[in-house]
């Protein structure tokens, strides 16, 4: 019995943590609603910026459809850091040091050159007017769109930082390995809800991810998450041979095995099977703390169109986070890679 009540008393104690973390956060940022955001921002001024943005995505995807999931993580590692205000797209400078170098980005993060070539559309048709945080948030809606994902209208009216968040991508970004209660406190201090957050890692029914990030988990609890049936062992021994124990960790895989190239609620029926490939996500239902996530897990793994409108929804929240201060000092880059300063300067 002793046991027992230190055991529920620790679980009493995290909850109490998380609890407290909402509130501070939520009482500091602005993740829910946007004054400055509004669906008509750009109607007399580029009018045609959604079409141009979903023209040169359809043409990304059908490139390579992988295309979509690059330009999904990439706005949300975007908004992690600084808000949505298009600082992971910053190469670094000598006065400046973007993100994109950062250790839970470097590897991780491409299609810099699709957001780079919708830029130089917009740029022909209304040039210095539409930020670089409004095209990857524009977007990364059509890109969940194009692999069969649902829709979302996307408030627009963002602006670019002038500076990078390099030491923010350490403490504000889920990674891999982190426990449930961790990854909780990081989604809340962006104004994001635990709903929000089990949500969002739907999004994992696409991509791919290195074995840096899945080595410790198939090495680790994989067998005690699953029961190891046939398709189980087959599944794992099949991860082994892409991530070896030592070396190789850039060696990728999908996400979910199952629909790697399709947005649906796959993701969730192989938490569900305990088979999830990164830690952080099998958390999500094998946790001993995460009897919510473990409701919400279920739900959307029994519910498709449950998943579908809670994840648009909480797109559009995460899409909603900004910083005050860039409304202020922020600007329209007219390249996505350096501040208008800069270019100016070398013309």
């Amino acid at each position: 019995m002793a046991y027992n009540y230190s055991l529920n008393s620790r679980i009493l104690n995290l909850e109490c943590v998380v609890l407290v973390l909402g509130i501070f956060f939520n009482s500091c940022l602005h993740g829910i609603s946007d004054p400055h955001l509004s669906l008509d921002y750009y109607k007399s001024t580029c009018p045609s910026v959604v079409e141009i943005v979903r023209k040169e995505m359809a043409c990304a995807y059908l490139s390579d459809p992988r295309n979509a999931a690059l330009i999904l993580r990439l706005h949300f590692h975007d908004c992690f850091v600084q808000g949505c205000d298009g600082s992971v797209l910053l190469d670094d400078m000598v006065n400046l040091q973007g993100e994109k170098k950062a250790p839970n980005n470097k590897n991780a993060l491409k299609g810099f050159r699709i957001i780079d070539r919708i830029k130089n559309r917009l740029e022909s048709e209304c040039p210095g007017i539409v930020s670089c945080a409004d095209i990857l948030t524009v977007a990364a809606r059509d890109a969940v769109l194009l692999v069969g994902g649902p829709y979302w209208d996307v408030p627009l009216g963002r602006k670019d930082s002038r500076s990078g968040g390099y030491a923010l991508t350490d403490t504000n970004l889920p990674t891999a390995d982190e426990g449930l209660i961790y990854i909780i406190s990081k989604f809340i201090s962006q104004g994001l809800s635990v709903t929000d957050m089990v949500a969002l890692s739907g999004a994992h029914t696409i991509g791919k991810t290195r074995c840096v990030n899945f080595k410790k988990r198939i090495y680790g609890d994989f067998p005690m998450t699953t029961s190891l049936n046939p398709i189980s062992r087959t599944y794992l021994s099949n991860l082994k041979s892409v991530c070896p124990p030592i070396g190789s960790d850039n060696n990728k895989t999908a996400m979910d095995y199952v629909t790697p190239n399709l947005f649906d609620n796959s993701n969730y029926h192989v938490l569900l099977r305990g088979e999830g490939l990164i830690n952080s996500d099998q958390e999500l239902y094998s946790s001993f703390l995460g009897f919510q996530t473990k409701k919400l897990v279920e739900e959307y793994a029994a519910n498709p169109i449950a998943f579908f409108e809670q994840f648009a929804e909480s797109m559009v929240k995460l899409g909603n986070i900004t910083n005050p201060d860039t409304y202020v000092n922020g600007e329209a880059r007219k390249n996505c890679r350096f501040v208008n300063t800069y270019i100016k300067g070398h013309y």
